[in-house]
């Protein structure tokens, strides 16, 4: 059985730092994208920013969660909470971004047609 505990405790770590890395490429690729964009003077820049960085939490999110299976103490417990607790609300407001520069978007199409 102490075989299995560690085999899951090494599956688990490879997992979060798969989920670390992927978020943190997801990141990096997005702002260089948006540094392009931006330079292009592009009117989606802000929409694939905010959306790529919303991804790239999502990752990072999914590395906490995963985290939660090899704590052992209450206060890691607590400290694991407090990190996805900020995470998901950093990724509810970028989503609110999302929603709220795609309807200027479409407001300002709106307004181009008339």
């Amino acid at each position: 059985m102490e075989y299995l505990n560690i085999f899951l405790e090494y599956i688990v770590e490879i997992g979060i730092l798969l989920f670390e890395f992927v978020g943190v490429g997801v990141i990096i690729i997005t702002c260089v994208v948006s540094l392009y964009k931006c330079i292009g003077r592009r009117p989606d820049t802000r929409i694939y920013l905010a959306k790529g960085f919303a991804m790239g939490l999502e990752f990072k999110l999914g590395s906490e969660i995963l985290r939660t299976v090899v704590v052992r103490e209450w206060k890691e417990i607590a400290i694991v909470a407090g990190i996805i607790a900020l995470r998901a609300a950093l990724t509810f407001l970028i989503h609110w971004e999302i929603r709220q520069e795609e309807s200027l978007t479409r407001e300002a199409l709106q307004k181009k047609k008339i």
